[in-house]
Parts: C-alpha cells; sequence; structure tokens
C-alpha cells in the first residue's frame, strides 16, 4: 500500500443509550429477562473452588447479586456491587441490609479502587458493544497484579438487538488476549438448560504489564472498516507499539506498548489525514 493508498473510508452507526434511566425503568417494569432467580451453576461451582475468604471481590453491573449472596453464605467479607441503577441499588441495599457488603451506586467506567477479582455476569453482555475494548481496559486498570476475571460471556449472536448483546469466542479473544493471560474459555458444561451450549466459561488473569503502557484513547473521523485497518497498520509500525485494537463504531483506540506513549508521535503518524483526532481516556 503506499502511502497515498494508506486511509480510505465510508459510514458506521452508533448503538442504544444504556443510561441510568433506561436501567431504571428495566427494573421498575420488571422486565428483567436475563434474571436466573438464583445464582448461576457455573459461577457457583467456580465460587466453590475459591478459598481466600478474604479475597477483594467486585461485581459490576450486579442485577440482583444472586452471586453477592452466594458468597456471603459462604463466608467472603470483602465484595463490593456497582451499578448504574438507583431503583437497583435501593433494592439491593434493603435486600442485604446489615450483611457484610458495600453497594454502590456508579458508574462501573468511573469507579478507581483495585480488587483481586471481577466476577462477570451479564454485565458484559449489557453493555453497547462499542465498549467492550473499554471495558476490558477498565478491568485491567481495576485488578491487583494477578488479578483475575471470571464469568459468563454468550456465546451466540441474537437475532433481536439487545441488550443483552453477543457475540463468539474469537471476538472476544481479540478484546482480551492482549491484557489477560487465559485460564479458561470454553463452552459452559453446567449451564441452565435454555443456555446450554451459548455459554463460555472464563477465567482470565491480568497480565504482568505496567498500566502506563495501556493507552486507551478516543478517535474520531474513522468511518468504516477501510479507515480502521489502515490506521492499525499506521499504527503497528510505530517504535515500542505491540498491538492496536479499535472498538466497533470506531469510536475508541486501545494500544499496547512497551513503554509510555507520546500522544504527539500518534498524531504525526496520523497527519496523512487531518480528520482523525485523538483524546486520552484516563482509566
Amino acid at each position: 500500500m503506499t502511502s497515498d493508498e494508506e486511509f480510505k473510508c465510508c459510514i458506521t452507526t452508533c448503538g442504544l443509550p444504556l443510561n441510568e434511566n433506561y436501567w431504571d425503568k428495566q427494573y421498575q417494569n420488571n422486565e428483567t429477562g436475563w434474571d436466573l432467580k438464583s445464582v448461576s451453576p457455573p459461577l457457583k461451582e467456580f465460587i466453590d473452588t475459591l478459598t481466600d475468604k478474604n479475597l477483594k471481590i467486585l461485581i459490576p453491573g450486579c442485577g440482583n447479586a444472586y452471586e453477592a449472596e452466594y458468597l456471603l453464605d459462604k463466608g467472603f467479607n470483602n465484595v463490593t456491587l456497582i451499578d448504574i441503577s438507583s431503583t437497583l441499588v435501593n433494592n439491593l441495599k434493603k435486600k442485604f441490609e446489615g450483611k457484610p457488603i458495600r453497594i454502590l451506586h456508579n458508574d462501573f467506567f468511573d469507579h478507581h479502587e483495585t480488587y483481586d477479582l471481577i466476577i462477570e455476569q451479564t454485565f458484559f453482555c449489557a453493555i453497547n458493544p462499542a465498549l467492550r475494548i473499554r471495558y476490558a481496559a477498565k478491568c485491567f486498570g481495576l485488578l491487583n497484579d494477578n488479578g483475575r476475571i471470571a464469568g459468563l460471556l454468550f456465546n451466540i449472536i441474537f437475532e433481536k438487538e439487545g441488550p443483552p448483546y453477543g457475540g463468539h469466542k474469537d471476538e472476544y479473544m481479540l478484546l482480551l488476549e492482549p491484557l489477560f493471560n487465559i485460564k479458561q474459555f470454553d463452552v459452559c458444561k453446567n449451564s441452565i438448560p435454555p443456555r446450554s451450549g451459548n455459554e463460555l466459561f472464563i477465567e482470565l488473569k491480568r497480565k504482568n504489564i505496567l498500566s502506563d503502557f495501556v493507552n486507551l484513547y478516543s478517535i474520531s473521523g474513522i468511518t468504516c472498516s477501510g479507515c480502521k485497518e489502515s490506521i492499525i497498520d499506521v499504527l503497528n509500525k510505530l517504535n515500542n507499539v505491540k498491538s492496536v485494537s479499535i472498538n466497533t463504531d470506531y469510536s475508541e483506540l486501545l494500544i499496547l506498548s512497551d513503554e509510555k506513549l507520546n500522544k504527539t508521535s500518534l498524531e504525526n503518524a496520523l497527519s496523512k489525514d487531518k480528520k482523525y483526532q485523538l483524546k486520552e481516556i484516563k482509566n
């Protein structure tokens, strides 16, 4: 490809506004078809393997938090729930009143602490797929050294537009493998019958990468897969860049590097076309 052919473009679209108001209405109207009414069997089995009751555990987008109930029953004493819905959070505070658990009304992407374990149960599939790169980077940033994510991802593409949003193992691996070592990533053998064959159980361990070398940016100006692939190719040629990923609506860019990147060097690499603009996302 010549330098004049490095950038091409066309058109893409955006997703639904899955904000606090949306999720409040789901809980207020009892439109919670994803709710299993109990801890999911794969996560129950995983929790049964955990021996350190002092693990600092986060459950983001926690829903009705049956996994948290089970953790408390098993003697875990450092569990945090976080959800964007004030309706749900108020319900959970009543449900767990007097129990040793922390319940936060907050946006997961605005949360700043560190944990030993993040339990994933329906949160990944509930956010706009365009946020999945940011999800991976955020989980990386929220985990202690050797921290883990464990939980369930859908292994199916849904006919109806989500949430929930589905996907398949190969696309998930592209997002998660740069930041995490894969311990388990397999089709569940003990899903509830309606989800049999359609769930993946994941257990991922945070890689030993300095946070300064995980670079997340918003990017404007990409309008098609041609732009996307051209930008990935250009940035991969920069010194110290290890990998480049761009999300599904071409609005966010994740770069792993061997040293802290200089934003100016990235902008210079993209200067062939002035429409591309970068802004760092603090994680």
